[in-house]
C-alpha cells in the first residue's frame, strides 16, 4: 500500500506595511510524506541594489534523507556500541606519525616551512624527501 504525501499551505494576513513594492507570497507551506519533510516560507525579499524593489521568494527547508544518519551520528553510535570498524588502529596511527614526523623535523633541524612559487609543486628541499623512492612526479612537466 503506497502512502501519499500531505501538503498544507497556511496563508498569512497581509503585513501592516508593505516593503519592496506590492504584496507578495505570504505563507507557510508544510509537506509531510513518507520520503521527505519540507517547510516553505513564502516571502518578499529585497532585490540587490540601491532601489527598494522586491521579488517573491520561497525559503525552503527539506529533509529528503529520512532515517539516514550523517557521518558523525554513525561514528558516535559505533563508539557507543564498541564497534571499532570505522576507527583507525593504533599501529596505523603510529606509522602515519612516523612518516609525518620526518617531514616536520627536517634533517637540517629547521621546523619552519620553506617558501616556493605560487602554483608550484613545493620547495626545492621537498625533492630530497622522495629521493630514495625515485623522486616526485611533477604533473606540470611534459616528457
Amino acid at each position: 500500500m503506497a502512502v501519499s504525501a500531505t501538503e498544507v499551505m497556511v496563508r498569512l494576513r497581509p503585513p501592516a506595511h508593505l516593503l519592496f513594492g506590492p504584496a507578495a507570497p505570504n505563507h507557510v507551506r508544510f509537506r509531510l510524506g513518507p520520503d521527505r519533510v519540507s517547510i516553505g516560507l513564502g516571502v518578499r525579499t529585497k532585490e540587490p541594489g540601491e532601489e527598494m524593489r522586491g521579488r517573491a521568494s520561497e525559503l525552503l527547508m527539506c529533509d529528503d534523507e529520512g532515517g539516514r544518519m550523517d557521518a558523525y551520528e554513525r561514528l558516535i553510535g559505533d563508539a557507543l556500541r564498541g564497534d571499532p570498524t570505522l576507527f583507525a588502529r593504533q599501529d596505523s596511527i603510529e606509522e602515519a606519525w612516523r612518516i609525518v614526523d620526518k617531514v616536520i623535523h627536517r634533517a637540517d633541524g629547521s621546523d619552519s616551512p620553506r617558501p616556493y612559487e605560487p602554483g608550484g609543486f613545493g620547495p626545492v628541499e621537498a625533492e630530497k624527501l622522495a629521493e630514495e623512492y625515485g623522486g616526485w612526479h611533477n604533473p606540470g612537466l611534459r616528457c
